[in-house]
C-alpha cells in the first residue's frame, strides 16, 4: 500500500498534517515521523495520539535523515522554511506541501530545491474550520480529492512517490497546472472564506448586530462555519493568491449589488429568477 519510506518530517502537526503522519503510520508507510512545530501542547497531543514518533521546534534538525518532507505549516511561511531546511536536507529526499496555494510559490520551491531535494506540489481538499493534532482523523482525506501540481522540473519518480500516497488515503488524485490550480480555488475556496469572514464582520458592526447573533441558527451558522479557520493561514492565502481573489470578490460584488438593485425595484419575477438559477446550480453540487 504506497511507498515506503525511512523517515518522514511533518512541518506543522496540524489537522492535516497529524492525519497524514497518523494514515502513513498506520498503513506501515513510514518507519518513524518526526514532527516540527512551535506549540510544545500541540506536539505532544500528536506524539501522545501515535501520529508522530518524536518532535522537535527545531526545523533545521527535524528534516535531518527524512527521505520525506512535508511542509504543513502556513504558505506564507513556505518559501522561508525551504531556504532554512535545503542545507540539512538528505539528497535526493522527496519535499512536497499540502498548501491550497500552487501558481508561483510552485515555481519558487522548485528553484529553491533544485539540485538537492525533489518537490511536489500537492493540495489535499479536506480539512475544516478545527485546527490542531486534537483534530486529527485516519480517515481526513478519504474520497476527497488531492491536486497534484507538477512543473516540467518536477522529478516523475517524486510525482509518483507523492500520488501514491495521496492514493493510499482513499484521496482522488488529479493534476493540475498551478496557476490554474490558483484560479479555481480562488473561485470555490477562497472567496467563500472570505465572503464568510466578511459577513461575520460585517454582522458584528451593524447597529443590533452583537445582539442579533445571540439569535443566530441553521442559515448563518452554515454559511459562516468557515469563518472559524485558522486567520493566519487565511491571510497567507489572500495574499499569496491576491490577484485571483480580487477578480473573484469583484464578480461576487457585481451579483450582490445586482441583488440589491432587484430587491430595491420590489422586481420580485427577476429576484426569483436569480435564486432558482442559484438553486439549480447548488443542486448539481450535491
Amino acid at each position: 500500500m504506497g511507498p515506503h519510506f525511512r523517515q518522514a518530517t511533518i512541518i506543522g502537526v496540524g489537522l492535516i498534517g497529524a492525519s497524514l503522519a497518523g494514515f502513513m503510520k498506520s498503513k506501515g508507510m513510514v518507519d518513524s515521523v518526526v514532527g516540527v512545530g512551535r506549540s510544545k501542547d500541540n506536539l505532544e497531543v500528536a506524539l501522545k495520539a501515535g501520529y508522530i514518533d518524536r518532535y522537535t521546534h527545531d526545523q533545521r534538525k527535524g528534516v535531518a535523515g527524512s527521505d520525506l518532507v512535508v511542509l504543513c505549516c502556513p504558505v506564507g511561511l513556505f518559501e522561508s522554511v525551504a531556504r532554512d531546511i535545503k542545507p540539512y536536507l538528505d539528497d535526493r529526499a522527496i519535499v512536497t506541501d499540502v498548501g491550497s496555494v500552487k501558481g508561483s510559490l510552485v515555481g519558487k520551491l522548485d528553484e529553491i530545491f533544485y539540485l538537492k531535494a525533489r518537490f511536489v506540489g500537492a493540495h489535499p481538499i479536506a480539512g475544516g474550520e478545527k485546527s490542531g493534532a486534537e483534530a486529527a482523523r485516519l480517515d481526513l482525506f478519504q474520497g476527497a480529492r488531492c491536486i497534484i501540481t507538477p512543473t516540467r522540473k518536477t522529478d516523475l519518480e517524486a510525482l509518483d512517490a507523492i500520488s501514491d500516497i495521496w492514493e493510499a488515503t482513499g484521496a482522488r488524485v488529479e493534476r493540475m497546472d498551478p496557476d490554474d490550480h490558483d484560479k479555481v480555488f480562488a473561485l470555490v475556496s477562497h472567496l467563500p472564506h472570505v465572503a464568510a469572514y466578511a459577513m461575520v464582520d460585517a454582522l458584528a458592526d451593524m447597529d443590533g448586530g452583537q445582539k442579533a447573533i445571540n439569535y443566530a441558527a441553521g442559515g448563518f451558522k452554515d454559511f459562516t462555519r468557515i469563518a472559524a479557520s485558522h486567520p493566519d493561514m487565511w491571510r497567507d492565502i489572500c495574499l499569496l493568491n491576491g490577484p485571483n481573489i480580487l477578480k473573484a470578490l469583484d464578480s461576487y460584488q457585481e451579483s450582490l449589488w445586482k441583488l440589491r438593485d432587484l430587491i430595491d425595484k420590489g422586481d420580485g419575477e427577476n429576484l426569483a429568477a436569480v435564486f432558482d438559477r442559484a438553486r439549480t446550480i447548488r443542486k448539481k453540487i450535491g
